[in-house]
């Protein structure tokens, strides 16, 4: 049985939705980007404005004069992906837990019964998904903030993990939310987190 089921998910797929129905009928911790990020700024003393300002970037400029070693003196974003990775750590000890986001499934692909998943869909599906959140949205602006987010993610991606955002190579299981339906992928991952 799988203990760690992490889901990475492109905006607007469904992901979060996904993983709180999994962790839900599962019986598992549910664990999101505020639950981390709620986690990281207790852990580090990382205040919400911070938090807010260097989520899922890079640093702008990284150069020799910074010491890797000097964890107080790292640009805040270096600070704040370790404060996160550690609290996805500390959860993932415990098992019974679905993480959303936050390049989980890289954090933690050297722990034993885990289940790493990635969800795409269609640019119209997420449109229409985004839309019902964001009702007062114009398309377009919908559209342009899909676009950032992805773009952000994969940066962010590359530049922590080094690894790519979407990738199957890095995922145990792809699903298209967008061909079959959110139910049934909920349904086969808890399926697969049995075995």
């Amino acid at each position: 049985m799988k203990k760690i089921i992490t889901i990475s998910r492109e905006f607007g797929a469904g992901g979060g939705q996904i993983g709180r129905a999994v962790a839900d009928r599962l019986g598992y911790y549910y664990m999101d980007k505020d639950v981390i990020l709620r986690a990281a700024t207790a852990s580090d003393g990382l205040t919400p404005d911070e938090i807010r300002h260097y989520d899922e970037t890079v640093p702008m400029d990284f150069g020799f004069g910074q010491s890797l070693f000097d964890f107080y003196r790292r640009p805040l974003d270096e600070r704040l992906f370790k404060a996160q990775r550690d609290a996805i750590c500390r959860e993932a000890e415990k098992g019974n837990c679905v993480i959303v986001g936050r390049n989980a499934n890289v954090v933690l692909k050297e722990y034993d019964h885990s289940l790493h998943v990635f969800i795409s869909a269609s640019e119209h599906f997420r449109i229409a998904n985004l839309k019902e959140k964001m009702p007062d949205y114009p398309e377009e602006k919908i559209l342009k903030e899909m676009h950032s987010v992805d773009k952000r993610r994969k940066k962010y991606c590359t530049y922590y993990t080094n690894t790519e955002f979407g990738n199957a190579d890095y995922y145990d299981l792809c699903l298209k939310s967008s061909a079959l339906g959110i139910e049934t992928c909920v349904d086969t991952i808890c399926s697969l987190a049995m075995k």
